[in-house]
């Protein structure tokens, strides 16, 4: 008896396990659409408030954030196909912590490069001070992104790779 019914509990166990587990949320094309979407109209209404907050005009303010919004777009999307070019033909693969470093302050620098100026020139200010301004929206961005991804993740569920089951 003991014995069939451990073959019993031992077959059951094995279909449990051989069952791949379904994903849960909003995934796919869906999700980094919708992802995008909020994360930009939410960064282009705070990023105006903040360039008002600091004494620039609103029609100045809300033409800046979709510029700067754009601008991150599109970087987003150049740097990322870029640097994942570059570290395919790495003989060392993965990301360790300076790769992840160095993504980081590539991608940082580069949005920099390009938003440090046309601020300077949008809101006929000097570099330096537009250099501090972004400055402090990427001090802004940091805190916000964190916050972002938190909820966005709490109300849409883990995309597939994060929860370790199969699609």
């Amino acid at each position: 008896m003991a014995s069939a019914s451990s073959s019993a509990t031992s077959s059951s166990h094995h279909a449990a396990v051989a069952a791949p587990a379904k994903v849960s949320g909003l995934q796919g094309p869906k999700r980094r659409i919708l992802y995008v979407s909020l994360y930009e109209a939410i960064a282009i209404i705070v990023s105006s408030l903040i360039f008002m907050a600091i004494g620039q005009k609103a029609s100045d303010s809300g033409v800046m954030a979709v510029a700067a919004s754009v601008i991150a777009i599109c970087w987003n999307l150049s740097f990322n196909y870029l640097f994942e070019k570059w570290e395919s033909r790495q003989s060392v693969k993965g990301r360790s912590v300076l790769r992840r470093v160095v993504h980081a302050i590539g991608f940082e620098g580069g949005i920099a490069a390009m938003l440090i100026p046309l601020m300077a020139w949008w809101f006929e200010i000097s570099l330096w001070e537009a250099a501090v301004m972004e400055a402090g929206l990427l001090l802004f961005f940091m805190v916000y992104t964190f916050a972002f991804n938190w909820a966005f993740d709490r109300l849409f569920g883990l995309p597939a790779s994060a929860q370790g089951v199969s699609a």
